[in-house]
């Protein structure tokens, strides 16, 4: 509470106040939960509910109720077909709200990513290639350049257009990755094969050489626009093939 205590003035302090108070207020314990038995009921109640709300899934509570005490006293108002019907419908409905939704935000997604690379691409220093990548060489490096077949060793930080940050190695206790440069999204393969070991270097990568319509996971959604922070630190080096190995006397056993 001594944060809350820290204000300009009585308005500003009453404000930080509430807010702090509301941040530090706990639930009051409830009577109706007393028993093992009791909390653990409310808790599947609860996890149910929030799943339905995440899913945006409009239900009778009641009837919910009744389901879940008929189910548990082996009886139904509905056969198994009619359930099974019933639940392929919804699925179809379900299906098609979330389509509908993708679509809308593909195509808002779309748009600004198109407005944004278009200013973008006015910046000093911005390079745009012939598949509409954009980059922008903020260290250059003096090593090598690496290949479509080479491994390399980066560090990087990945953000949407409006900076939400969507995977970061630096986060991850900042520990370097390696990947293989034609393994990835094409806009990070094009990317990377501009780069000097040593340099680091923006990506602004299109929609159509990151994910596209389909989006990946819950933060990159679809058509989305890319920006990619990329220290190169090195090129790994190449692993012979088995029949190299074979050939080169210092791979082979030595006598004991």
């Amino acid at each position: 509470m001594k944060k809350c205590l820290v204000a300009l003035g009585a308005a500003a302090l009453m404000t930080w106040g509430a807010v702090c108070a509301a941040q530090e207020a706990k639930p009051a314990a409830d009577p109706a939960l007393k028993t093992q038995k009791d909390k653990v009921s409310y808790i599947i109640g609860l996890n149910m509910g929030r799943s339905m709300k995440a899913d945006n899934i409009e239900i009778d509570t009641d009837l919910l109720a009744r389901g879940i005490k008929d189910a548990l006293a082996g009886k139904a108002a509905m056969s198994d077909e009619q359930v099974q019907e019933t639940m392929m419908a919804f699925q179809r409905e379900m299906m098609e709200k979330q389509m509908a939704v993708a679509r809308e935000a593909g195509e808002k997604n779309k748009k600004e990513g198109e407005a944004f690379l278009a200013q973008n691409a006015k910046k000093p220093g911005v390079k745009t290639t012939a598949s509409g990548l954009q980059h922008l060489v903020v260290k250059e490096g003096a090593g090598a350049m690496p290949k479509a077949d080479d491994v390399v060793k980066v560090q990087y930080r990945g953000t949407l257009i409006d900076g939400t940050e969507f995977d970061s190695s630096y986060a991850r206790n900042n520990q370097p990755v390696t990947f293989p440069v034609n393994r990835v999204i094409p806009g990070w393969s094009e990317g990377v094969q501009l780069m000097k070991v040593g340099g680091t270097s923006k990506f602004f990568i299109p929609a159509k050489l990151a994910y596209g319509e389909s989006g990946a996971g819950g933060q990159i959604g679809p058509n989305a626009t890319l920006i990619f922070d990329v220290e190169l630190l090195g090129i790994e080096p190449k692993e012979k093939p088995a029949e190299e190995k074979a050939a080169d006397p210092k791979a082979a056993p030595k006598k004991k």
